[in-house]
C-alpha cells in the first residue's frame, strides 16, 4: 500500500513540477531487498524508483524520511550521497543491465538543504564510458526544479561474478519489479556532458 500511495503522490504533483523539459520513461528499473536507497524490504530505506529515460540517463522519484534526518527538518548529508551514488551507479544500467558500477570516486556539492518528508527527483548520466569503467553526473532536484545537491563519480565496471563471488546471486536481490503510471518526468535541461 505505501508504494500505490507514493506512486499516486508523484503522477498527481509531478505535474506541478517546475519549468523544465518533459523526458519520457522508456523502463523502469527493478528495486531490491535489502539496499538502504531502493530495498523495498529494508524498514530504513528510503524505497526509491528508478527509471530509464528517452535521453539515456536515468531518473529517480523519492522520499526521504525523518529517519533519515540530520538537523531538523533537513537530509542527512551521508543519505544525500548515498542517493547520489545509487542513482549515478544506476546510469550503467539504463545501457547495460548485467554490469555492476563499483565506486571510486564520489566528488558532491550540496547547493541547498535537502528537506524529507516531500517528494523529491533524480538524475544522472553518463558522460564517459570504456570497457573497464565510465564517469558520470548525478543531480537532485525538488519538484519545482531547485537543484539541491550534484555529484560527479567514477565507477570501475564489473561483472555480477566478479562484484559479489560465486556464492551471491543478484537475481535473488533485485526482485522487485514494481509497476506504476509514471510515463514522463520534468527536469531543467541537463548540463554540458
Amino acid at each position: 500500500m505505501l508504494c500505490g500511495n507514493l506512486i499516486r503522490k508523484y503522477v498527481s504533483e509531478i505535474g506541478k513540477s517546475g519549468e523544465g523539459t518533459d523526458m519520457k520513461v522508456i523502463t523502469k528499473q527493478k528495486n531490491s531487498r535489502n539496499c538502504i536507497i531502493c530495498g523495498m524490504d529494508n524498514p530504513l530505506g528510503v524505497k526509491a524508483f528508478f527509471y530509464n529515460m528517452q535521453d539515456d540517463s536515468v531518473a529517480s522519484l523519492f522520499t526521504f524520511r525523518p529517519e533519515h534526518q540530520s538537523y531538523p527538518d533537513r537530509t542527512h548529508g551521508g543519505m544525500v550521497c548515498a542517493m547520489l551514488d545509487e542513482l549515478i551507479g544506476r546510469a550503467l544500467w539504463v545501457k547495460q543491465p548485467d554490469m555492476y558500477g563499483v565506486t571510486t570516486t564520489l566528488s558532491i556539492t550540496y547547493r541547498k538543504a535537502t528537506p524529507y518528508g516531500v517528494p523529491l527527483k533524480g538524475r544522472a548520466y553518463i558522460t564517459h564510458d570504456s570497457s573497464l569503467g565510465f564517469s558520470a553526473k548525478g543531480e537532485i532536484f525538488d519538484l519545482q526544479n531547485n537543484l539541491l545537491a550534484e555529484a560527479s563519480a567514477r565507477y570501475f565496471k564489473l561483472s555480477a561474478e566478479r562484484a559479489f563471488g560465486n556464492d551471491v546471486h543478484a537475481d535473488n536481490e533485485m526482485i522487485y519489479d514494481i509497476k506504476d503510471d509514471v510515463t514522463d518526468i520534468d527536469f531543467p535541461p541537463a548540463k554540458q556532458k
